[in-house]
C-alpha cells in the first residue's frame, strides 16, 4: 500500500511540475512584456549606426513591415532564440516583412562575431551601449531581452513579445 501512494504521489509531483513548467512558457509576456508598447501605438522614431557606420531610421521602412529584433551577443535568451529569429527571417523576408536588428552590445567585435556565428544577414544596429543607457530601449520600453516588436507599414505597433512563437504566428497572420 504505501508504494501505490508513493507512486501516486510521485506521479501528482511530476503532473504539478509539468503544468508550472507550461504555465512559465506561456506567461514570458505576462512577465517580460507587460510594459512593452501596446498594439496601435505609434512606433517611436529613430535613427541608429550599422556596423559600418551608416545611419538607419525606422523611416526607412515606411510602406513595409518591419520586425524589430532587440537583442545582444552576451544574452543567453537571445544566442538561444537567434537561430529562430534567423529561421523567421528566412520565411517571410520574401513575402514583404523586413527584419532590423538592435543590437545593446558595448563591444563591436562581440557584435560582429554574433551576427557571424548565426549567420544573422538582415540589418543591424547599435549605439554600442548598455540596454538601460540607450534612449532607444526607454523608448521601446524594452527591459528584457530578446524583444521583438512588429511594426505596420503605417508605423504602428502590430505586436510586442518576447516569445518568438508569438512572433512566428502573427507573421504567418499577415502574410496569408
Amino acid at each position: 500500500m504505501k508504494t501505490i501512494t508513493r507512486i501516486t504521489l510521485f506521479i501528482g509531483f511530476c503532473l504539478i511540475m509539468v503544468s508550472i513548467a507550461s504555465c512559465a512558457k506561456k506567461d514570458a509576456d505576462t512577465q517580460y512584456a507587460s510594459d512593452m508598447l501596446k498594439k496601435g501605438t505609434p512606433a517611436p522614431a529613430f535613427t541608429l549606426n550599422s556596423p559600418d557606420g551608416n545611419s538607419l531610421s525606422l523611416s526607412d521602412f515606411k510602406g513595409k513591415y518591419v520586425v524589430l529584433d532587440f537583442w545582444a551577443s552576451w544574452c543567453p535568451d537571445c544566442r538561444k532564440d537567434a537561430p529562430e529569429v534567423v529561421k523567421a527571417y528566412q520565411q517571410f523576408k520574401d513575402k514583404g516583412i523586413e527584419f532590423l536588428g538592435i543590437s545593446f552590445d558595448t563591444d563591436k567585435e562581440a557584435w560582429m562575431k554574433a551576427l557571424k556565428e548565426f549567420n544573422i544577414q538582415y540589418p543591424q544596429v547599435s549605439e554600442l551601449k548598455k540596454m538601460k543607457e540607450t534612449k532607444i530601449a526607454g523608448d521601446y520600453h524594452i527591459g528584457w531581452i530578446p524583444s521583438m516588436y512588429i511594426i505596420d507599414p503605417e508605423g504602428n505597433v502590430v505586436m510586442g513579445t518576447v516569445m518568438v512563437e508569438k512572433l512566428f504566428k502573427q507573421l504567418d497572420k499577415l502574410t496569408k
